[in-house]
């Protein structure tokens, strides 16, 4: 049986698709549809299902375009309450694609709908598992996400229904059963992903610390619960638009895609109060952006740091990028819901920059600059990384305000003095600049290349410790 997953880097994300005799079936699709429309063209075949393990909170699915643009019938499992046409299937039921066949197995804990569905091939051999976020690679998904949209269910309920899930539903399928999950490394959804997306399911009861045998649900629930993040912001908003539905993308795009001059950039800019995002890389922003704008570069992790740094997810937001960016950012916008974009500067920062408008540049500086400033100046040093590189290692004397943070700290950002930011590599700290710029700091700079060059100097730094050897 062959299964084609479909991986977003940039989002961590996996699809998969399956076809036979000319039927395909998608399984938790992002929003922008035409790739899996394409796949199946190559086939020549009909989508026939687009199956959904659960509401998702980390991105929009694409289902409903699928549904409009390929005549798919919409599969959530038991429990799934969505506000438009869609299967609710059984615990238990098969869907047959082609000669595959599709099983029902339902697994609440990540949400009460969550489901997990077993590919059983032309002979009837049980392949592989799509467990949506139920099972990943190395761990479990988080459950402390739908109580955000449903107040009653806490993080231990779900819990202990994952815990059942995992060992009444899971667990007793076959070893050589290959595991398909949602997610890799870098997903918010869970806290100890590994960066391989498949495994067999044997191996997984061996290596994964939520499958010990031998583990207590009281046990299951502390350990799944302890060391887990605040999820994004934008978390319980995606999973509404999944339950309610959304405008088609191509809407979106069509609204989205409107080029301005700079003074037509500028004019709207002013009547509507819209964001400007500017995509480009951290250098390029550096050295010039228009005022009060934005930096979050498209080669990083963007939609998920667009989801932590801009709070309300109907924002209008007006875009620069690099010519030929437009589409590109507008569709990673869409994918976790920020649908409000209203157009972008055409000709870029440059068009801009050469219409003699004002524009704004930041301080970036070398590890070594900084290093020879300590010997001098000594000043703050503030690291945007998480808390959990920062315990890794860190330069001692640096405080820590993790960039999703940056908000609720700001008083903490000195205005009478210098003070230096750092994150892994400057991906974020230029973030973290581009929002101090906006609210009035000036006097700052931000370290290019991070800590993996701030490593490399002779700067003292911590050595961490193991929890269980601390006295």
């Amino acid at each position: 049986m062959k299964v084609e997953q479909i991986y977003t880097g940039c989002l961590a994300h996996a699809a998969y698709y399956i076809e036979s005799k000319g039927v395909a079936a998608v399984f938790d699709p992002l929003r922008e549809v035409q790739p899996y429309l394409d796949r199946a063209k190559k086939d020549n075949a009909q989508i026939k299902y687009v199956f959904e393990t659960h509401f998702h909170a980390d991105f929009v699915s694409g289902h409903l375009d699928l549904k409009k643009k390929a005549g798919s019938k919409i599969v959530f499992g038991p429990g799934a309450k969505p506000a438009y046409e869609a299967i609710t299937a059984e615990d238990g039921q098969i869907f047959e694609v082609g000669d595959y066949k599709v099983k029902v197995i339902h697994t609440p804990g990540h949400t009460m709908e969550s489901t997990t569905y077993l590919l059983i091939d032309e002979h009837g051999k049980e392949h592989g598992i799509i467990t949506g976020d139920t099972l990943f690679i190395g761990d479990v998904g988080r459950p402390d996400l739908a109580q955000h949209v449903v107040s009653e269910l806490t993080e231990e309920k779900l819990a202990g229904h994952l815990y059942d899930s995992l060992r009444n539903k899971i667990m007793p399928l076959s070893d050589d059963l290959i595991v398909y999950p949602n997610h890799g490394a870098g997903s918010a959804c869970g806290k100890m992903m590994s960066k391989e997306t498949t495994d067999t399911l044997g191996h997984q009861k061996k290596v994964n610390y939520a499958l010990r045998p031998d583990m207590t649900k009281e046990e299951f629930i502390k350990e799944l619960l302890t060391g887990l993040t605040t999820p994004p912001g934008y978390f319980p908003k995606n999973v509404l638009m999944n339950i309610k539905g959304y405008e088609s993308l191509d809407n979106i795009m069509d609204r989205a895609t409107t080029p301005y001059s700079p003074d037509a950039f500028e004019a709207v800019a002013n009547e509507t109060g819209a964001l400007v995002l500017d995509t480009r890389n951290a250098e390029d922003f550096a050295k010039g952006f228009i005022p009060n704008s934005i930096n979050i570069g498209l080669e990083g992790s963007f939609a998920q740091w667009v989801g932590e740094m801009i709070p309300d997810i109907k924002q209008e937001i007006l875009l620069v990028t690099y010519d030929g960016k437009e589409e590109e950012a507008i569709t990673r916008l869409s994918r976790v819901g920020y649908d409000n974009t209203v157009g972008f500067l055409k000709g870029g920062f440059e068009s801009w920059k050469d219409s003699g408008k004002e524009f704004e540049t930041a301080n970036r500086i070398s590890a070594q600059d900084l290093e020879e400033a300590m010997n001098d100046e000594k000043p703050l040093i503030i690291d945007v990384r998480k808390k959990s590189e920062y315990d890794s290692e860190h330069l001692i004397g640096a405080i820590n305000i993790p960039l999703n943070e940056i908000n609720q700290h700001l008083a903490e950002f000195p205005k009478d003095s210098t003070f230096v930011l750092h994150c892994a590599g400057g991906y974020r700290s230029m973030i973290a600049s581009s929002i101090l710029k906006q609210r009035g700091w000036q006097d700052f700079a931000d370290v290019k290349g991070g800590f993996e060059d701030l490593s490399k100097t002779s700067l003292p730094k911590s050595e961490y410790v193991c929890p269980s050897t601390m006295l």
